[in-house]
């Protein structure tokens, strides 16, 4: 039968086709089968078009205004990314090899950058995320220590206590134990604290450098060096790599693998505005556990090779979000070497022009030079007005502004943690100032408004405490 060989009459009256797919041996039970063609609304495309760009409206995105997102680096996507990535949308993994030259060269490409960028010798483009880059690092580190012998006494990997919370779970994924090791009074890597639990035991130390704080661990030579003595591998969380792009590189610090976000770092989409992508690189003692295919290039070509047998297999099905590394090339090229040292400066620039101006009303956790963010301690703002990290995070949605990230990280009493990245003008900057001081007076003179808020957005104030324990799972009519 083709899918022409059978209609059905609209409410209208005219007959249209009815589209049948052929019969795919689909086992699903009876019940949940479509007895009839479903109801589907008739109306006009400019109908369609009114109606979901209505639904974009009441949506917040980079696009829209500024997005202080703390430790998620929410950076402006270039229009001209997508324009590139669409030149390859009707590529297919299944194609014949010979047929996707340009974007195997470009993947290789992209690659050798990234090594440059980075400071390691290898790596995958295969990861779809950051944290699934922190597994996929993590299950290299065990395979290493697993071809050393080594595996069956190296269990622990230690995690400072001000790290992203995917650090821990990562680790507990690839079968490690997790050691939690405290910060300083400076907000950096307590070195005692580090040397009490460094031994053999230890298979990896995972650090963010700037950490989750937004500062600068200025002792990591002194912590790599402690690292490679006990013969643990030092693992880079490249969340905060914006803070230093082109200014120093992981790999320089002593770092022997690396993880990259390209839907932070290099401005590709992020989180629910597309798909990640997490490479992950590598020094040269590491490589050879890299997941299959890696790229190879041979004679001024790339190639896709399979054979390594001390890998660590696929973790990601074909090679990757291969649109993500498209736009991050792009941005890449764009930019160029002194570009994207550019972007750092800035990043940073504006990110100690806002704790500056900020620091007059509200409690800086760490108040010196910071790197691409910084933390707001409200402990003692609550203790005065009742008005908490949250109510000012809602009450920013009534200014037009989205909320920086709050409660984060944990060693900080009502944190926010705030991150302009470098695409912000001053004028937005300072938009963002007034609205935050303007609340911190309201908080003063009226809590109950702060503390009510939001009061002119689409959704209001959500019951929090009655969403987590007691959630709606099933859609009502």
């Amino acid at each position: 039968m083709t899918i022409f060989e059978k209609s059905v009459k609209n409410r209208k009256g005219y007959e249209l086709p009815l589209y049948e797919l052929p019969d795919t041996g689909c086992n699903l039970p009876e019940h949940l089968m479509r007895k009839e063609a479903p109801a589907l609304p008739e109306v006009s495309e400019v109908d369609v078009v009114r109606h979901y760009t209505e639904l974009a409206h009441k949506n917040y995105s980079v696009d829209r205004g500024f997005y202080p997102l703390g430790s998620c680096t929410m950076k402006y996507n270039p229009k001209v990314n997508e324009d590139m990535a669409a030149l390859f949308s009707n590529l297919h993994p299944f194609q014949p090899r010979e047929t996707i030259q340009g974007a195997i060269d470009l993947m290789g490409h992209l690659k050798e950058l990234l090594c440059e960028i980075t400071g390691t010798d290898d790596m995958t483009l295969q990861p779809a995320a950051g944290a699934h880059g922190e597994l996929t690092g993590l299950l290299i580190a065990r395979a290493y220590f697993e071809d050393k012998g080594e595996l069956d006494k190296r269990r622990k990997v230690i995690v400072p206590d001000s790290a992203h919370g995917t650090n821990p779970a990562s680790a507990s994924m690839a079968g490690f134990d997790v050691v939690e090791i405290k910060s300083g009074s400076d907000g950096c890597v307590n070195l005692e604290e580090l040397k009490a639990h460094l031994d053999d035991t230890v298979a990896v130390i995972m650090l963010t450098n700037p950490n989750t704080l937004g500062l600068f661990e200025k002792d990591i030579l002194k912590i790599s060096q402690m690292a490679h003595e006990v013969g643990a591998v030092l693992y880079y969380d490249g969340a905060n790599l914006n803070a230093i792009m082109g200014r120093t590189r992981p790999g320089d610090m002593g770092f022997d693998i690396v993880h990259l976000n390209l839907h932070k770092t290099f401005s590709t989409p992020h989180g629910m505005g597309g798909p990640g992508s997490g490479p992950i690189g590598v020094k040269a003692h590491l490589a050879q556990f890299l997941p299959t295919p890696v790229l190879r290039k041979s004679d001024d070509k790339y190639d896709i090779d399979y054979n390594l047998p001390k890998s660590i297999g696929m973790v990601r099905s074909f090679y990757g979000n291969f649109g993500v590394m498209v736009k991050a090339y792009t941005y890449i090229l764009t930019m160029g070497n002194s570009g994207l040292k550019h972007v750092s400066e800035m990043a940073v620039l504006n990110a100690n022009y806002l704790r500056k101006k900020l620091s007059s009303k509200y409690k800086i956790a760490y108040d010196r030079i910071c790197m691409h963010e910084f933390v707001v301690d409200n402990e003692e703002f609550v203790k005065k007005t009742q008005v908490k990290s949250l109510d000012v995070a809602k009450r920013l949605l009534d200014y037009g502004l989205h909320a920086p990230t709050v409660y984060f990280p944990l060693i900080v009493h009502e944190a926010m943690m705030i991150e302009p990245t470098e695409t912000e003008s001053k004028q937005s900057l300072d938009t963002f100032i007034d609205a935050m001081e303007r609340i911190y007076n309201e908080a003063i003179e009226n809590p109950e408004i702060v503390k009510s808020a939001p009061h002119v957005t689409p959704v209001r104030r959500l019951d929090d405490i009655t969403a987590t324990k007691s959630p709606i799972f099933r859609f009502k009519k």
